[in-house]
């Protein structure tokens, strides 16, 4: 169940790029998770895309032309990651975002994006006014219990 938050300046992505990203990011963050692909588990893993107004990199503003910068930050529970996996979710979202762009061997250098995957402690999910614990996640997306509170 990942919560996924792609930071990108205003205006750096146009309709396609936008579409192409949002589609694949959060399932491919699913498929490193190692969550099934079930409609329940699709329910409960989101995208959030933040247009940023202004964007700094070392004190100075990126100028509307430059190549955008972006921050990808993905909440995930803790307890259901390794390295390995840690791993495998930076290398897919990188390679969603050199997929969307004209320039994708820019992805390889630090400068074009940071993925910060944030591993959310257990008891801290919520929803439905009631905390929401890990095998609470496992059993609704496997189908064995219903939707979390």
């Amino acid at each position: 169940m990942p919560f996924v938050e792609l930071f990108v300046r205003k205006g750096s992505l146009d309709p396609e790029q936008r579409e192409k990203i949002g589609g694949r990011l959060v399932s491919e963050v699913m498929i490193a998770e190692g969550a099934p692909d079930t409609e329940a588990a699709r329910s409960i893993s989101w995208l959030v895309v933040n247009e940023i107004d202004a964007w700094f990199v070392g004190g100075r503003p990126l100028a509307a032309g430059e190549k955008p910068a972006y921050v990808v930050r993905v909440g995930v529970p803790a307890g259901s990651m390794n390295d390995d996996k840690r791993r495998d979710i930076v290398r897919r979202v990188t390679r969603v975002l050199a997929d969307a762009d004209p320039e994708p061997e820019r992805f390889t250098r630090a400068t074009a994006a940071w993925v910060h995957i944030n591993e959310v402690p257990e008891g801290n999910w919520g929803a439905g006014g009631e905390i929401v614990r890990i095998e609470d996640i496992a059993a609704f997306v496997t189908g064995d219990r219903p939707a979390p509170a």
